[in-house]
């Protein structure tokens, strides 16, 4: 039996595929049926987690942190904290005797604190440690 280079195999297989693309978005969106009703699972190619935008004096949590991480904010000021992430969190004052701290709040829940003194108060996430932030009362 005669051999074949790979050159003239690879060029004989492209020719009988003609066209068809092979990049994950095209097969997705060309070889799949579409199928009523499952337009929510439409594959995107965006960012995989996008960023939620937070109000005034509000600490949105998406994605397992606290944004902005750094707040401003003048004494006399209610800050509230609004859950948008899968997952509960809580918001805790650092110290010995924090000074404000919610339940775990799960998707949608907030939880708010008034901020009566100047100063800086550090909180954190007690399920997720690693998830800490700011408030700076002016």
């Amino acid at each position: 039996m005669p051999r074949i280079s790979r050159r003239v195999r690879g060029a004989a297989l492209a020719a009988a595929l003609g066209t068809l693309s092979l990049a994950p978005a095209a097969f997705a969106q060309s070889a799949m049926p579409s199928m009523p009703g499952m337009d929510h699972m439409a594959m995107t190619t965006g960012p995989a987690a996008t960023p939620v935008a937070a109000g005034p004096n509000q600490v949105v949590i998406n994605n397992f942190a606290f944004g902005p991480a750094t707040l401003t904010v003048k004494a006399g000021t209610t800050v509230t904290w609004i859950n948008k992430d899968g997952d509960a969190h809580t918001v805790t004052a650092v110290g010995a005797k924090p000074l404000f701290g919610s339940n775990p709040l799960d998707t949608g829940d907030s939880f708010s604190f008034t901020f009566g003194q100047p100063g800086t108060y550090a909180y954190f996430c007690k399920i997720h440690p690693t998830m800490k932030g700011v408030i700076v009362v002016q």
